[in-house]
Protein backbone atom coordinates (compact mmCIF):
# COMPACT_ATOMS: atom_id res chain seq x y z
CA UNK A 1 0.00 0.00 0.00
CA UNK A 2 1.43 3.37 -1.06
CA UNK A 3 2.08 5.65 1.91
CA UNK A 4 1.33 9.25 0.95
CA UNK A 5 2.74 12.25 2.77
CA UNK A 6 -0.19 14.66 2.89
CA UNK A 7 1.03 18.25 3.46
CA UNK A 8 -0.58 20.17 6.31
CA UNK A 9 -1.67 22.76 3.72
CA UNK A 10 -4.27 20.23 2.54
CA UNK A 11 -7.48 20.71 4.62
CA UNK A 12 -8.91 17.68 6.40
CA UNK A 13 -11.97 17.65 4.13
CA UNK A 14 -9.72 17.53 1.03
CA UNK A 15 -7.28 14.84 2.19
CA UNK A 16 -9.13 12.02 0.43
CA UNK A 17 -9.24 14.05 -2.81
CA UNK A 18 -5.52 14.83 -2.56
CA UNK A 19 -4.65 11.16 -1.97
CA UNK A 20 -6.83 10.10 -4.89
CA UNK A 21 -5.11 12.62 -7.19
CA UNK A 22 -1.66 11.61 -5.94
CA UNK A 23 -2.36 7.94 -6.66
CA UNK A 24 -3.68 8.74 -10.14
CA UNK A 25 -0.69 10.97 -10.90
CA UNK A 26 1.86 8.35 -9.84
CA UNK A 27 0.04 5.22 -11.02
CA UNK A 28 -0.20 4.25 -7.34
CA UNK A 29 3.59 3.97 -7.13
CA UNK A 30 4.74 7.28 -5.61
CA UNK A 31 6.89 7.84 -8.72
CA UNK A 32 5.96 10.17 -11.56
CA UNK A 33 6.23 9.66 -15.32
CA UNK A 34 5.42 13.18 -16.51
CA UNK A 35 4.83 13.64 -20.23
CA UNK A 36 5.65 17.28 -20.96
CA UNK A 37 3.10 18.50 -23.49
CA UNK A 38 3.75 22.09 -22.42
CA UNK A 39 6.61 22.14 -24.95
CA UNK A 40 4.02 23.27 -27.52
CA UNK A 41 4.37 26.67 -25.85
CA UNK A 42 7.95 26.60 -24.62
CA UNK A 43 9.56 25.39 -27.87
CA UNK A 44 6.95 26.61 -30.38
CA UNK A 45 7.08 24.34 -33.44
CA UNK A 46 10.85 23.82 -33.35
CA UNK A 47 10.52 20.45 -31.63
CA UNK A 48 7.42 19.28 -33.48
CA UNK A 49 8.23 19.79 -37.15
CA UNK A 50 11.46 19.42 -39.09
CA UNK A 51 14.30 17.06 -40.01
CA UNK A 52 14.65 13.95 -37.81
CA UNK A 53 11.21 14.56 -36.27
CA UNK A 54 8.49 12.06 -37.11
CA UNK A 55 5.71 13.59 -39.22
CA UNK A 56 3.08 12.43 -36.73
CA UNK A 57 4.46 14.99 -34.26
CA UNK A 58 3.07 17.90 -36.30
CA UNK A 59 -0.38 17.30 -34.79
CA UNK A 60 -1.12 18.17 -31.13
CA UNK A 61 -3.20 15.00 -30.86
CA UNK A 62 0.02 12.98 -31.13
CA UNK A 63 0.68 13.94 -27.49
CA UNK A 64 -2.64 12.47 -26.35
CA UNK A 65 -2.20 9.31 -28.44
CA UNK A 66 1.21 8.66 -26.88
CA UNK A 67 -0.08 9.32 -23.36
CA UNK A 68 -2.97 6.91 -23.99
CA UNK A 69 -0.48 4.23 -25.02
CA UNK A 70 1.91 4.78 -22.11
CA UNK A 71 0.63 3.15 -18.90
CA UNK A 72 0.66 5.46 -15.89
CA UNK A 73 1.87 8.56 -17.72
CA UNK A 74 0.67 11.98 -16.58
CA UNK A 75 0.16 14.39 -19.47
CA UNK A 76 1.11 17.97 -18.56
CA UNK A 77 -0.28 20.53 -20.95
CA UNK A 78 -2.08 23.84 -21.09
CA UNK A 79 -5.84 24.01 -20.60
CA UNK A 80 -6.59 24.85 -24.25
CA UNK A 81 -5.38 21.48 -25.53
CA UNK A 82 -7.36 19.69 -22.83
CA UNK A 83 -10.44 21.61 -23.92
CA UNK A 84 -9.92 20.67 -27.57
CA UNK A 85 -8.82 17.02 -27.25
CA UNK A 86 -9.81 15.87 -23.78
CA UNK A 87 -13.26 14.56 -24.74
CA UNK A 88 -11.64 11.76 -26.74
CA UNK A 89 -9.15 10.88 -23.97
CA UNK A 90 -11.22 11.03 -20.78
CA UNK A 91 -9.46 8.11 -19.10
CA UNK A 92 -6.10 9.89 -18.93
CA UNK A 93 -4.86 11.77 -15.85
CA UNK A 94 -3.83 15.36 -16.57
CA UNK A 95 -1.71 18.10 -15.04
CA UNK A 96 -2.61 21.65 -16.09
CA UNK A 97 0.42 23.83 -16.82
CA UNK A 98 -0.65 27.31 -15.76
CA UNK A 99 2.15 29.54 -17.04
CA UNK A 100 4.57 29.58 -19.94
CA UNK A 101 6.50 31.56 -22.52
CA UNK A 102 7.78 31.01 -26.04
CA UNK A 103 11.43 30.70 -27.08
CA UNK A 104 11.30 33.87 -29.18
CA UNK A 105 13.38 36.85 -28.10
CA UNK A 106 15.46 37.21 -24.95
CA UNK A 107 14.44 35.24 -21.87
CA UNK A 108 15.47 37.98 -19.47
CA UNK A 109 13.00 40.37 -21.11
CA UNK A 110 10.01 38.13 -20.46
CA UNK A 111 7.74 38.07 -17.46
CA UNK A 112 6.02 34.67 -17.44
CA UNK A 113 5.10 34.86 -13.75
CA UNK A 114 1.38 35.49 -14.24
CA UNK A 115 -0.66 32.29 -14.63
CA UNK A 116 -2.94 31.99 -17.64
CA UNK A 117 -5.68 30.45 -15.47
CA UNK A 118 -6.34 30.55 -11.74
CA UNK A 119 -7.19 27.54 -9.57
CA UNK A 120 -10.91 28.32 -9.66
CA UNK A 121 -10.83 28.23 -13.48
CA UNK A 122 -9.21 24.79 -13.31
CA UNK A 123 -11.61 23.42 -10.68
CA UNK A 124 -14.61 24.68 -12.69
CA UNK A 125 -13.22 23.18 -15.90
CA UNK A 126 -12.61 19.87 -14.13
CA UNK A 127 -16.21 19.72 -12.89
CA UNK A 128 -17.71 20.68 -16.25
CA UNK A 129 -15.46 18.52 -18.43
CA UNK A 130 -15.28 15.57 -16.01
CA UNK A 131 -11.63 15.14 -16.98
CA UNK A 132 -9.24 13.57 -14.47
CA UNK A 133 -7.24 16.70 -13.64
CA UNK A 134 -5.00 15.80 -10.71
CA UNK A 135 -2.91 18.94 -10.28
CA UNK A 136 -1.16 22.00 -11.61
CA UNK A 137 2.31 22.81 -12.89
CA UNK A 138 4.20 26.11 -12.80
CA UNK A 139 7.66 27.14 -14.06
CA UNK A 140 10.05 29.19 -11.90
CA UNK A 141 13.25 30.73 -13.30
CA UNK A 142 15.77 31.27 -10.52
CA UNK A 143 18.31 34.04 -10.90
CA UNK A 144 16.25 35.98 -13.40
CA UNK A 145 14.72 39.44 -13.33
CA UNK A 146 11.30 38.14 -12.31
CA UNK A 147 12.42 35.58 -9.73
CA UNK A 148 10.66 37.23 -6.76
CA UNK A 149 7.34 37.51 -8.64
CA UNK A 150 7.52 33.89 -9.78
CA UNK A 151 8.27 32.58 -6.31
CA UNK A 152 5.36 34.55 -4.85
CA UNK A 153 3.02 33.33 -7.59
CA UNK A 154 4.22 29.72 -7.20
CA UNK A 155 3.69 29.81 -3.42
CA UNK A 156 0.16 31.15 -3.83
CA UNK A 157 -0.79 28.64 -6.54
CA UNK A 158 0.58 25.65 -4.63
CA UNK A 159 -1.27 26.67 -1.47
CA UNK A 160 -4.56 27.13 -3.35
CA UNK A 161 -4.06 23.86 -5.25
CA UNK A 162 -3.57 22.00 -1.96
CA UNK A 163 -6.63 23.74 -0.50
CA UNK A 164 -8.60 22.08 -3.30
CA UNK A 165 -6.97 18.65 -3.04
CA UNK A 166 -4.78 19.04 -6.13
CA UNK A 167 -1.10 18.16 -6.31
CA UNK A 168 1.48 20.74 -7.42
CA UNK A 169 4.54 20.24 -9.62
CA UNK A 170 7.16 22.96 -10.06
CA UNK A 171 9.45 23.28 -13.08
CA UNK A 172 12.53 24.80 -11.38
CA UNK A 173 15.23 26.17 -13.67
CA UNK A 174 18.22 28.29 -12.57
CA UNK A 175 18.61 30.65 -15.50
CA UNK A 176 20.41 33.92 -16.04
CA UNK A 177 23.74 35.52 -16.84
CA UNK A 178 26.68 33.63 -15.40
CA UNK A 179 24.53 30.73 -14.14
CA UNK A 180 25.52 27.17 -14.99
CA UNK A 181 22.14 25.45 -15.37
CA UNK A 182 23.66 21.97 -15.07
CA UNK A 183 25.74 22.61 -11.94
CA UNK A 184 24.48 20.02 -9.46
CA UNK A 185 25.09 22.29 -6.46
CA UNK A 186 22.97 25.03 -8.08
CA UNK A 187 20.26 22.51 -9.04
CA UNK A 188 20.18 21.34 -5.42
CA UNK A 189 19.54 24.91 -4.33
CA UNK A 190 16.52 25.00 -6.63
CA UNK A 191 15.31 21.70 -5.17
CA UNK A 192 15.46 23.23 -1.70
CA UNK A 193 13.41 26.21 -2.83
CA UNK A 194 10.78 23.85 -4.26
CA UNK A 195 10.53 22.28 -0.81
CA UNK A 196 10.13 25.73 0.75
CA UNK A 197 7.29 26.41 -1.72
CA UNK A 198 5.51 23.21 -0.55
CA UNK A 199 5.69 21.53 -3.98
CA UNK A 200 4.86 17.83 -4.18
CA UNK A 201 7.24 17.23 -7.09
CA UNK A 202 9.91 19.36 -8.73
CA UNK A 203 11.13 18.97 -12.31
CA UNK A 204 14.86 19.70 -12.51
CA UNK A 205 17.76 19.68 -14.94
CA UNK A 206 20.11 16.71 -15.00
CA UNK A 207 23.66 16.80 -16.47
CA UNK A 208 23.50 14.13 -19.18
CA UNK A 209 26.64 15.10 -21.10
CA UNK A 210 29.17 13.56 -18.76
CA UNK A 211 32.08 11.15 -19.06
CA UNK A 212 31.09 9.33 -15.88
CA UNK A 213 27.29 8.76 -15.75
CA UNK A 214 27.35 6.73 -12.53
CA UNK A 215 29.51 9.31 -10.72
CA UNK A 216 27.07 12.01 -11.87
CA UNK A 217 24.17 9.98 -10.51
CA UNK A 218 26.05 9.63 -7.21
CA UNK A 219 26.66 13.39 -7.00
CA UNK A 220 23.02 14.06 -7.82
CA UNK A 221 22.09 12.66 -4.41
CA UNK A 222 22.75 16.18 -3.11
CA UNK A 223 19.70 17.36 -5.07
CA UNK A 224 17.42 14.67 -3.63
CA UNK A 225 18.58 15.40 -0.09
CA UNK A 226 18.04 19.14 -0.53
CA UNK A 227 14.43 18.59 -1.60
CA UNK A 228 13.47 16.56 1.48
CA UNK A 229 9.87 15.35 1.13
CA UNK A 230 9.44 17.12 -2.20
CA UNK A 231 10.12 14.47 -4.81
CA UNK A 232 12.56 14.93 -7.71
CA UNK A 233 11.81 14.19 -11.34
CA UNK A 234 14.59 14.77 -13.87
CA UNK A 235 14.11 16.34 -17.29
CA UNK A 236 14.53 13.94 -20.18
CA UNK A 237 16.67 16.33 -22.20
CA UNK A 238 17.24 16.33 -25.95
CA UNK A 239 16.59 13.31 -28.18
CA UNK A 240 18.58 10.22 -27.16
CA UNK A 241 18.44 6.57 -28.16
CA UNK A 242 16.25 4.15 -26.25
CA UNK A 243 19.05 2.26 -24.54
CA UNK A 244 20.64 5.44 -23.21
CA UNK A 245 17.25 6.74 -21.99
CA UNK A 246 16.56 3.57 -20.04
CA UNK A 247 20.07 3.31 -18.59
CA UNK A 248 20.22 6.90 -17.33
CA UNK A 249 16.69 6.70 -15.91
CA UNK A 250 17.63 3.53 -14.05
CA UNK A 251 20.76 5.21 -12.62
CA UNK A 252 18.71 8.21 -11.50
CA UNK A 253 16.17 6.00 -9.75
CA UNK A 254 18.56 3.50 -8.19
CA UNK A 255 21.65 5.61 -7.43
CA UNK A 256 20.39 9.18 -7.05
CA UNK A 257 17.07 7.96 -5.54
CA UNK A 258 14.96 10.27 -7.69
CA UNK A 259 11.22 9.71 -8.04
CA UNK A 260 10.62 9.66 -11.77
CA UNK A 261 11.16 11.34 -15.11
CA UNK A 262 9.73 14.26 -17.08
CA UNK A 263 9.93 13.41 -20.76
CA UNK A 264 8.95 15.36 -23.87
CA UNK A 265 10.98 15.24 -27.06
CA UNK A 266 12.23 11.73 -26.37
CA UNK A 267 8.66 10.51 -26.77
CA UNK A 268 6.75 12.87 -29.03
CA UNK A 269 9.44 13.21 -31.71
CA UNK A 270 9.10 9.47 -32.38
CA UNK A 271 6.29 7.72 -34.23
CA UNK A 272 3.36 6.60 -32.10
CA UNK A 273 4.52 3.00 -32.35
CA UNK A 274 8.11 3.77 -31.30
CA UNK A 275 7.02 6.21 -28.58
CA UNK A 276 4.63 3.78 -26.91
CA UNK A 277 7.25 1.00 -26.94
CA UNK A 278 9.67 3.28 -25.09
CA UNK A 279 6.90 4.68 -22.91
CA UNK A 280 5.88 1.22 -21.72
CA UNK A 281 9.50 0.36 -20.84
CA UNK A 282 9.91 3.61 -18.91
CA UNK A 283 6.61 3.06 -17.12
CA UNK A 284 7.68 -0.39 -16.02
CA UNK A 285 11.02 0.98 -14.77
CA UNK A 286 9.51 3.97 -12.96
CA UNK A 287 6.29 2.53 -11.57
CA UNK A 288 7.13 -1.13 -11.06
CA UNK A 289 10.87 -0.72 -10.39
Amino acid sequence: MLKINVPLSVPTNKMAEYQKNYRLATNNSGNLLLFAGDQKVEHLNDDFFGPNINKEDASPEHLFEIAAGTPGSLLATHLGLLSQYGAKYKKLPYLVKVNGKSNLGQNEEKDSSSPWWNIKNIIDFKKNSKLSIVGIGYTVYLGGKYEAKMLKEAASLINEAHQNGLIAVIWMYPRGKGINEENIHVIAGGAGIAACLDADFVKLKYPYNTNSPKLTAEKYKEVVLAAGKTKIICVGGSMRNEEEMLNTTKEQLEISKTSGLAIGRNLHQRSLKEATVLGKKLSKLIHKK
